[in-house]
């Protein structure tokens, strides 16, 4: 009997049932991940947050939720650790590892510094060259999958090199996040795209080959932009002899980075598990760089008993730089579980459907503006992304939105506006490093981060295109019994609508 109860019970929670009771109904239930974001956005004015910070944020609103429960705090501890077990944790991390090893490996063969050469090397100045640099960052970030790593290698190297050559400071910032973005968007092993995907219980490539049209929309305007624009810098202060030696530091063997990163794009792309392909990307990208000589073994990986970790390189800072990370998704997965738990979850969908009634487009608009809200206040984009991710599954399956449709509202939004608000981590951390360089170029200015949100053109027209999508339904794809996408409204929308949408 016990045994056919517990069997009972799981089924009811596996079929959205709430199974807990809070103290202030749904709402009380909505408490640890309201903490969470409360948490979030406090630290962020205050100018502390860190990822721990939020780690912490997310465990405090956990204990919290504890004394608001209603029903026996045993059976929110199950519940607490049913939705820690949630795939869409588990699987999301995995991948992050995956895609983090890769990355890191990438880097150590010198791509940035092959690229930087690239850019380098040419003889366009002014405008051109800042066109130039978002282009090269973004083809960095979709193969390495990290905005902030792209930031920080752009402003350290290809931010002097443009001032120099005329280059606008202003819009060459906003040229290297804006490169950053396109590549936290649309890169297979981003963290964003493999968050946004798992959440909707999406596969990556699949996402990825519907978000193109999102991404390179954006892009084009944005690049004849830069190089309308972004010329017109001051060059009488830039030291040629500190250039030369920047120069000095670059290597065009990097470039042969891009093949294993060309592999893994054509693997993903053609139906490959991203795990396979980033697995391909990884054993073909160490031999390469060992035979190129951009790089040694010992980088990858290697023993050392003096070391904190006894273990180094690569792939090691690859895994641990996605540790923190991991722990945060399982922790906001969890709250979120206990929200569908206590109905919380179908509360928020009725008051939403209440207001959406039988409009898609006012779905989609209600999604677009979630996913906006969250990520303006919470500066880790990632963080903010899953925290809107339950919302966005929630409602998007009550509307028969196509689970690809979903990742890409949810990643195109967040991975915009992270780059955006002067009091986003990758914008600080941009600015940060680049008052760094001053210590090696005196005469390189700096940019405030109030001074570069308004010209960071590939996220605002990426978040102007996501909401014109859901206004026009550009792009909008339902989803059929078995997955498929399907243009046409099924059946049981279409009553009862005076909205075509």
């Amino acid at each position: 009997m016990a045994n056919t109860k517990a069997a009972s019970e799981r089924t009811a929670r596996r079929e959205g049932d709430h199974s807990l009771d809070f103290r202030l109904g749904a709402w009380g239930a909505a408490v640890p991940l309201t903490f969470f974001v409360i948490w979030a956005i406090t630290t962020s004015v205050l100018g502390l947050s860190s990822e721990i910070g939020l780690v912490m944020g997310a465990l405090f609103g956990l204990i919290l939720g504890l004394f608001f429960c209603s029903s026996a705090w045993s059976d929110y501890a199950n519940g607490l650790f049913e939705g820690l077990t949630q795939p869409v944790g588990v699987v999301a991390i995995v991948a992050w590892f995956f895609a983090g090893m890769f990355a890191q490996v990438l880097q150590v063969g010198g791509l940035v510094e092959g690229l930087v050469w690239l850019g380098g090397t040419s003889s366009v100045t002014g405008g051109v060259f800042v066109a130039m640099t978002f282009i090269l960052a973004a083809v960095f970030s979709t193969a390495v999958g990290t905005g902030y790593g792209t930031t920080v290698a752009f402003c350290t190297l290809m931010y002097p090199a443009g001032v120099a050559v005329g280059g606008d400071p202003t819009w060459l910032f906003a040229a290297i996040l804006s490169g950053a973005i396109f590549g936290d968007n649309l890169a297979p092993v981003s963290d964003t795209t493999i968050v946004s995907a798992t959440t909707q219980e999406a596969d990556v490539p699949g996402v990825v080959r519907s978000r193109f049209k999102y991404s390179i929309s954006a892009a084009i305007p944005a690049a004849i932009l830069f190089a309308i624009f972004g010329g017109g810098g001051d060059t009488s202060f830039a030291d040629p002899a500190a250039m030369d030696a920047m120069m000095e530091s670059t290597d065009p063997m990097g470039l042969v980075m891009l093949a294993p990163f060309a592999l893994v794009l054509v693997l993903a792309l053609s139906g490959q598990h991203l795990l396979t392909s980033l697995t391909w990307g990884i054993l073909t990208a160490i031999p390469i760089l060992v035979i190129a000589g951009t790089g040694v073994f010992s980088q990858i990986i290697a023993f050392d008993a003096d070391s904190d970790t006894v273990i180094t390189g690569a792939l090691m800072q690859g895994v641990q730089g996605y540790v923190t990370m991991a722990i945060l998704i399982l922790l906001i997965v969890a709250a979120a579980y206990l929200m569908k738990l206590g109905g919380t979850m179908e509360m928020i969908t009725q008051k939403l459907m209440g207001w959406i009634k039988d409009s898609v487009r006012k779905a989609e608009l209600s999604i677009w503006g979630i996913v906006a809200l969250l990520n303006s206040a919470i500066t880790i984009n990632t963080a903010a992304e899953i925290a809107a991710a339950p919302f966005v599954k929630e409602l998007g399956e009550r509307y028969r939105i196509h689970r690809y449709r979903r990742a890409n509202m949810l990643d195109a939004v967040t991975s915009a506006l992270g780059y955006i608000f002067p009091w986003g981590a990758p914008v600080l951390l941009g600015w940060s490093t680049i008052q760094l360089m001053q210590n090696t170029y005196e005469w390189l200015p700096s940019v405030a981060p109030t001074a570069v949100f308004p010209f960071v053109l590939q996220g605002w027209f990426l978040v102007l295109i996501m909401l014109f999508a859901a206004i026009t339904g550009w792009g909008l794809r339902y989803e059929g019994p078995n997955g498929e996408e399907l243009k046409e409204k099924p059946a049981e929308l279409t009553h009862s609508t005076a909205d075509s949408r």
